[in-house]
């Protein structure tokens, strides 16, 4: 797994437990995980369709930097499956981890459309 990309927890992204707030990481991931997977497509054009199980092993908190890890799994004709995990950039403790996300190229029109990629493209 290669680890692209790095996050400062600041203050504003704390939950009342002075953890980071779950649903702030999610949307990092989410945004990650669509950036890796419009580069490994070679497309602009597409969208989430599955986020697996989510599994938070530890908290991050204020001052921690976070690293996003991801990894292609498998290819199919218009989508992608996709690994994630992120971890504490100092401790390398898992933070959290998502076994498949899946994300499907698509047209103008929303349908799933071929992407072209061969499985081993990562």
């Amino acid at each position: 797994m290669k680890f692209y990309s790095r996050r400062f927890i600041k203050p504003e992204h704390l939950n009342p437990a002075n953890a980071l707030f779950g649903g702030q990481l999610l949307s990092w991931i989410d945004e990650e995980a669509a950036i890796f997977a419009a580069c490994q497509m070679n497309s602009q054009s597409i969208v989430t369709k599955i986020i697996s199980e989510i599994n938070f092993m530890t908290p991050a908190r204020q001052g921690d930097v976070i690293e996003f890890g991801l990894e292609l799994i498998s290819a199919g004709v218009s989508s992608i499956t996709v690994r994630c995990e992120v971890r504490n950039k100092m401790s390398l403790l898992p933070v959290v981890t998502i076994d498949k996300m899946i994300f499907v190229n698509v047209d103008e029109t929303g349908l799933p459309k071929p992407h072209g990629m061969r499985a081993n493209a990562a």
